[in-house]
């Protein structure tokens, strides 16, 4: 089912399919942050990247119980858009030489990849409200405050050192 075919003809439609793709998209990422965590050279990020996995993991469970809780059952649908991010970064951050160079391009696909969650958590939670589900959206909330916060540390990592480590 493509995200724009007939199969999608109500609101709530709309929101179980984009269950399934946050639900694929988390999974990808339960996979893709070890592999993060073994490239990264800063003890910190590697350190955020082991965290951010524990909390990926719970994101699974959480995504399963909002599944049951709307009665849908849980499914993954494939995630191009989550496809290309981790694709994109294993390619950059394999043409990178420098050591700490790669610790700003692993910032960088973190950062594509938190991005994307917070805009989907964004609009689940808005439809959920719609559809009258403000039990599925608190669920949801739990996490999307964990990946504006996620996003935040990797900022803060960022500006505070590994770009200034990257640049000199």
């Amino acid at each position: 089912m493509g995200l724009f075919t007939k199969d999608i003809k109500t609101m709530n439609d709309l929101f179980v399919h984009q269950l399934q793709d946050i639900y694929y998209a988390e999974m990808q990422l339960v996979k893709a942050l070890p592999k993060m965590a073994e490239k990264a050279t800063d003890k910190q990020l590697k350190q955020g990247f082991l965290t951010h996995l524990d909390e990926t993991k719970t994101h699974v469970q959480r995504l399963e119980q909002v599944f049951q809780m709307h009665g849908a059952k849980v499914k993954a649908v494939d995630c191009p858009a989550i496809d290309g991010i981790i694709k994109e970064a294993d390619e950059v951050t394999s043409e990178v030489a420098d050591k700490s160079v790669l610790d700003a391009a692993l910032i960088n696909a973190a950062q594509a990849a938190e991005h994307y969650e917070i805009t989907r958590y964004g609009s689940l939670i808005a439809w959920a409200k719609q559809l009258g589900r403000s039990d599925c959206a608190s669920v949801l909330q739990k996490t999307l405050d964990e990946e504006k916060a996620t996003d935040k540390k990797l900022t803060t990592l960022a500006e505070s050192k590994v770009n200034l480590r990257a640049a000199s």
